[in-house]
């Protein structure tokens, strides 16, 4: 069973109705009439259209002393591994441009990748460790920088 409406009430929401898809209709408008617009200095927004730049790495594998055979396929699983790492902080620099605040890309991706790259490059060390002389020192090759 369906109430009736007082007529003063069914004014009122259409008043109400109105004037919401007036502002709504207002605010697309708007919109679209500012998509195209650019920042005042260059024409062009530098948020949006700016490359991000590139995630560049030490290399590691040109830093390991010989590896024995026993570990060369473990080792070669770790570097592809390296690889792998950079290629996804590319990927994930590149899918987050213009977010966050000034120290965005240290904390959320090169810091992460840095601690992700020094457990693979301990596992390099430690299979080649079980065989032969452990490399020292390779943990200074972890951190990576951002390049424009």
């Amino acid at each position: 069973m369906s109430r009736a409406l007082p007529k003063y009430d069914k004014r009122r929401v259409t008043l109400i109705g109105g004037a919401a898809a007036l502002v709504l209709s207002g605010a697309v408008i708007a919109g679209s009439a500012l998509a195209g617009e650019g920042s005042e200095a260059g024409g062009t927004d530098a948020r949006t259209l700016a490359a991000p730049g590139t995630i560049s790495c030490p290399d590691v594998a040109s830093q390991l002393p010989a590896i024995p055979a026993s570990a060369q396929a473990e080792v070669d699983r770790n570097l592809t591994l390296l690889q792998t790492q950079i290629q996804e902080a590319d990927k994930r620099l590149t899918d987050t441009a213009g977010q966050g605040g000034p120290n965005f890309v240290n904390n959320a991706i090169l810091g992460p990748l840095k601690d992700k790259r020094a457990s693979t490059i301990e596992r390099i060390a430690i299979s080649i460790g079980r065989t032969a002389e452990k490399p020292t020192g390779l943990d200074s090759l972890a951190a990576c920088t951002l390049t424009q």
